[in-house]
C-alpha cells in the first residue's frame, strides 16, 4: 500500500463506515461513543474488516473490545498501521 496512513485519512474511512452502518453523521466526533451512535458489535467487526482492507491493519476481537469511542478506533488503526 503506497498511501500514508494519517489520522485524517483513517477518520474519513471510519466516518464513511459509520455512516454506512446507519449512524447519524451530525453526531460524529472523536468523543462520540459507539453506543451513542447505535453501532453494535457486528458493525465493529465490519469496521475491523474495512480497516484491514483500507490500511492493512488486522484488528482482532480483543482489540475491538477495548474501544469505546470513535477516537479510540481511529487511534488504534493509526497506531497499528
Amino acid at each position: 500500500m503506497s498511501t500514508t496512513v494519517t489520522s485524517e485519512r483513517v477518520e474519513q474511512v471510519v466516518y464513511k463506515a459509520l455512516e454506512s452502518f446507519g449512524a447519524d453523521p451530525a453526531e460524529f466526533s472523536r468523543e462520540a461513543t459507539f453506543e451513542q451512535l447505535d453501532v453494535d458489535s457486528l458493525d465493529l467487526a465490519e469496521l475491523s474488516q474495512i480497516a484491514e482492507e483500507e490500511f492493512g491493519v488486522p484488528l482482532k476481537g480483543e482489540d475491538v473490545k477495548g474501544i469505546r469511542t470513535v477516537g479510540d478506533a481511529i487511534d488504534l488503526i493509526v497506531s497499528r498501521a
